[in-house]
């Protein structure tokens, strides 16, 4: 049984580093799986990918054009044939004489070089012309092992697998992937106010969207949603649920319930379980004030605020990099980078996260706007935004031109073409 926590300690206000380590102590790590390569694409490789072969197994020419002796000083060669990319010759090229040989084709046998055909001239007496006086050993040959060499280091354990990342493993003939288990993750919104974008809205009632947003942002990651819904907002049924969720999931997602309301049941049904450890309900930022974090076992519940912009801004937090984290990804937080003020903006008394566009000005460097009024209600905040500009509290506003830090959500804007 999970001892009774300390409630001054649990409702201490976090500083964003700290909930990120107290998170980061309790993450479990993920098995590896062998997976078909296609189904690789977006996952995070588990184990180093050695070159089980050397790439190319053969010199290979770079262009079309004449397979030749470099040594041979004669300009005249007869031709023996033509080599295909994928083919070989039954011909051995001795001084006086070349093949006829494709880009990316095998070097036949006693060929050094490639000389170019556009510095050649083609007899109809079956011979060429070579009209570059002087062939280097090696010119225009990709060496045996040049790209990869057996043995080498191919790819390292952590790394996300992108278009490059599955082309070179299916060159090396690698087939299945070793790659991190998806972590499984369920979504639940909370609350009787809310209704589904379809239905029509009736007093005191609000369409869900905070579920919607949280699966869009989820579905970027390699993850497997098992389930997504609305909970039931009773104590007794949703307290089961809950329970099915545990069971199985490694992460449960839930939006709302988590204030300070009596009707906030999310946080009172974790608090009240024997097995369900709370290791933080409050965060000293803005906005995503009353995130909890728990876990039953290696299962971690995240109960995130109800206002949709704290919650986009806790999943990018908090969520997301546990994600990478649990999978052993090497990058799991996103870049920050300085970013100078082009307005000044009021601190609030806690660590903002505000909603801004950077881009990168006449003189290359970067410059940083907010997207407008900032409330937690307001998810249109999000919009055009391609950053979170981390402002610290303190007693004066930052003027324009301060710099501050901007946790980049994508690529800047260059200049004039931001949103």
């Amino acid at each position: 049984m999970t001892s009774s926590p300390d409630l001054q300690e649990l409702d201490r206000m976090r500083p964003p580093a700290e909930a990120r380590r107290i998170i980061s102590s309790h993450l479990p790590r993920l098995a590896t799986e062998h997976v078909p390569l296609m189904d690789a694409i977006g996952r995070i490789l588990a184990e180093d990918i050695v070159a089980p072969e050397n790439h190319p197994p053969f010199p290979a020419s770079t262009m079309d054009g004449f397979a030749v002796v470099a040594e041979d000083v004669s300009p005249w060669r007869q031709i023996l044939g033509t080599q295909n990319a994928g083919d070989t010759i039954d011909e051995e090229v001795t001084e006086g004489y070349t093949v006829r040989i494709m880009t990316g084709a095998a070097l036949p046998t006693g060929a050094n070089a490639v000389v170019p055909v556009e510095a050649t001239t083609i007899m109809e007496d079956g011979h060429v012309v070579i009209h570059q006086e002087d062939v280097a050993v090696g010119e225009n040959v990709r060496p045996v092992g040049s790209d990869v060499a057996m043995g080498d280091r191919v790819l390292p354990a952590g790394l996300q697998l992108g278009p490059a990342e599955i082309g070179l493993v299916a060159s090396m003939g690698i087939d299945p992937v070793p790659v991190a288990r998806r972590p499984r993750v369920s979504v639940l919104s909370t609350g009787d106010e809310l209704v589904e974008p379809d239905q029509p809205l009736t007093p005191g009632h609000i369409r869900d969207s905070n579920r919607f947003s949280l699966v869009a942002a989820l579905r970027r990651e390699p993850v497997e949603i098992t389930w997504v819904g609305k909970a039931p907002d009773d104590r007794e049924a949703l307290e089961a649920f809950l329970r099915e969720r545990m069971a199985t999931d490694d992460i449960i997602i839930t939006s709302g319930g988590v204030s300070m309301g009596e009707r906030d049941l999310i946080k009172a049904i974790l608090f009240e379980a024997d097995d369900v450890e709370i290791h933080f309900r409050r965060l000293y930022m803005k906005p995503g004030k009353p995130l909890n974090f728990a876990t039953k076992g290696d299962t971690l519940i995240f109960g995130l605020p109800g206002n949709p912009v704290s919650s986009l801004v806790t999943f990018e937090l908090f969520i997301r990099t546990a994600i990478r984290e649990m999978m052993g990804a090497t990058e799991v937080d996103r870049p920050i980078l300085p970013v100078r003020l082009v307005a000044g903006t009021s601190p609030s008394d806690r660590i903002e996260y505000q909603r801004g566009i950077v881009s990168i000005d006449s003189e290359g460097k970067l410059i940083a706007r907010s997207t407008g009024m900032q409330r937690s209600s307001r998810l249109a905040s999000f919009l055009g935004a391609n950053a979170l500009l981390v402002i610290a509290p303190r007693e004066i506003d930052f003027a324009p031109g301060e710099i501050v830090n901007a946790l980049m959500l994508s690529a800047p804007y260059a200049e004039n073409a931001n949103p």
